[in-house]
């Protein structure tokens, strides 16, 4: 099984990924070195579904894999990574949140229904990434990772951008932040997304301080390759 580790080193973080006659996957433009010897794939031309999705999504359109011996370091960020182990388990991810994985585990796009996207202003279709199965994943944070456990019955209402992921038993829905209608222009708070259990949420209360200082949000921005 391949080893994940996070590392911090003056004030940013970053991943290695130690594979020992295996192959993972990770986010396109993400590696920064490779040690060993591990051969990089990745695919020339996707298929339409998959490049479609991908664009809805603002994800990438190419996640290439690294199979062989030796670690996979991949690129630093002001902000924070989060390793989770997967146990035949399916958790959706927000959007730019996916890092890297291994390759047993599936990785694809759900989509959320018209009116949860409509209330949440996004796009009519709203695709995030599903990871699903058995394994380890990194996904992006800004800062620590809290993990909630909900209940059948017991619910928490977020921010969006401190929202990382859930798992996939957890119901979505968005609501204005205020019981009352005109109270939604006074209170400074935008929409909702309000999670309701059993199942369990992946919190992002604050950002590391470097992040607050210095990233400006660019760091939450998914890899895109054609905008560079």
């Amino acid at each position: 099984m391949a080893s994940f580790e996070v590392h911090e080193v003056e004030g940013v973080h970053y991943v290695d990924i130690t594979i020992n006659d295996e192959t993972v996957r990770a986010e396109a433009g993400a590696l920064s070195y490779l040690t060993g010897d591990i051969k990089v794939h990745s695919r020339l031309i996707p298929s339409i579904p998959s490049a479609i999705k991908s664009v809805l999504a603002l994800q990438a359109i190419y996640r290439p894999t690294y199979t062989g011996t030796g670690v996979v370091t991949l690129l630093s960020s002001l902000g924070g990574f989060h390793v989770m182990d997967l146990h035949d388990e399916n958790w959706i991810l927000e959007r730019g949140t996916y890092w890297a994985s291994e390759g047993s585990v599936d990785v694809s796009f759900h989509r959320v229904d018209f009116w949860t996207a409509y209330r949440a202003r996004e796009p009519f279709i709203y695709l995030q990434t599903r990871v699903k199965g058995s394994g380890k994943v990194a996904v992006r944070t800004r800062g620590p990772i809290q993990e909630l456990t909900l209940v059948e019955g017991q619910k928490v209402a977020v921010d969006g951008k401190s929202v990382i992921g859930w798992s996939s038993d957890v119901r979505f829905r968005i609501r204005r932040s205020t019981d009352n209608f005109f109270g939604k222009f006074t209170s400074g708070q935008g929409r909702l997304r309000v999670f309701f259990g059993p199942g369990r949420v992946l919190l992002n209360p604050a950002p590391h301080w470097r992040y607050r200082l210095f990233a400006d949000g660019e760091d939450d921005k998914p890899f895109i390759p054609w905008q560079e």
